[in-house]
């Protein structure tokens, strides 16, 4: 008998309440989802749900009408005949509705390897034991560790261990800038200071769990606006997946489930050799994860996927039917995270060739 699941992908339980419209992300696992499965939403979504039931009904994307309007963890409680999946699988804050021991009970190897992985220490510590490469790094149990400053390189990233939306992440010059950011920061927390990396792209690295086999899933370009981190781009020419396997297939045999993704830097020597350096793991699903997933589902075989900012505030403003996603073609949009339209942003796959996805933009930012 297929089990089947129930998605709640609320990011509040595993990101900085300070970031603007991130309470209303949990819809864009809405494309993932099957019409057998169960879904649960935020309230201030429900004003959307007809006009993105429709457009994913135009372009043939299944999606589950199963709808619970409560993204409260306890209501998975509830359904114990279906298989479980959250965006980050734990306590990632200290604000969560549903205790660590609930999650132990489900699965406390899942729950045990998520913990240890999410440690930008621990990952890095790993990957010197399985002789992944990272960059330069230094670990520390808490601040007062640190007694020498003239060791690390200039320009560096001091980091908290566990860290989300990049928050706890600062990029020091030099000496006094690093010294500064540790009189302000708590004494009990473990950090770490990293070289910065001359990468020419960063790479964003996804693997599956199915039937407890580790399966590769899909290697991206992460598309940045600065340093911040905007959309992904597939297919990528960079394939390194002997750089992170030592690590993917440790904590698969440590009880990984579902979908984890590593960021890797790709740099390249005077030599004109390409190196790739792991930077960290996320053990969750991550943003490229819901792009990938609909693409799968949808058989579109290249693709990126951007976060754009909207004078509007609702999809019933918007209209892409010309443009949506053709199966005959391959070609058109995809809203994916389509919850933000409340505060001006929407999260948008472009289908087709990179000229392709050029024109689509074009037309995008018109009407947007």
């Amino acid at each position: 008998m297929t089990r089947h699941k129930i998605f709640n992908h609320d990011i509040m339980v595993c990101t900085d309440e300070r970031l603007v419209g991130n309470h209303l992300y949990s819809g864009r696992v809405l494309g993932l989802t099957e019409p057998e499965d169960i879904i649960q939403l935020r309230p201030d979504l429900k004003s959307q749900w007809n006009i993105i039931s429709e457009h994913y009904e135009r372009i043939g994307l299944s999606h589950s009408k199963n709808v619970i309007w409560d993204v409260s963890l306890r209501v998975l409680k509830d359904y114990p005949n279906y298989d479980v999946s959250v965006f980050f699988f734990g306590n990632a804050t200290s604000k969560v509705d549903c205790d660590e021991d609930w999650f132990r009970l489900v699965d406390s190897d899942w729950l045990k390897v998520v913990k240890f992985i999410n440690s930008k220490n621990n990952f890095v510590q790993l990957a010197q034991e399985l002789g992944v490469s990272v960059p330069l790094t230094f670990c520390f149990e808490n601040k007062t560790d640190i007694k020498d400053f003239s060791k690390f390189p200039y320009p560096c990233y001091f980091k908290a261990a566990i860290s989300v939306n990049g928050v706890g992440i600062s990029r020091c010059e030099n000496q006094q800038q690093l010294s500064e950011i540790l009189k302000t920061f708590p004494d009990e927390i473990p950090l770490q200071i990293q070289e910065e990396v001359g990468a020419s792209s960063f790479l964003n690295m996804q693997y599956c769990v199915e039937a407890s086999k580790l399966q590769r899933l899909a290697v991206t370009s992460q598309i940045l606006n600065g340093y911040a981190h905007i959309g992904n781009c597939y297919p990528s020419i960079h394939q390194p997946w002997e750089t992170v396997e030592p690590i993917a297939e440790w904590i698969v045999q440590r009880g990984m489930k579902e979908i984890f993704a590593f960021d890797v830097a790709v740099v390249k020597d005077g030599t004109h050799k390409t190196r790739y350096l792991a930077i960290e793991c996320n053990p969750r699903f991550n943003g490229a994860s819901y792009p990938t997933g609909i693409a799968k589902k949808l058989n579109i075989s290249c693709w990126s996927c951007e976060s754009f900012k909207t004078q509007y505030c609702s999809l019933e403003n918007l209209d892409f039917r010309d443009i949506e996603f053709n199966s005959q073609s391959n070609t058109g949009i995809v809203i994916v995270n389509w919850g933000t339209i409340l505060v001006g942003k929407i999260g948008i796959l472009l289908a087709g060739t990179a000229q392709e996805q050029n024109e689509l933009r074009a037309i995008l930012k018109q009407r947007l």
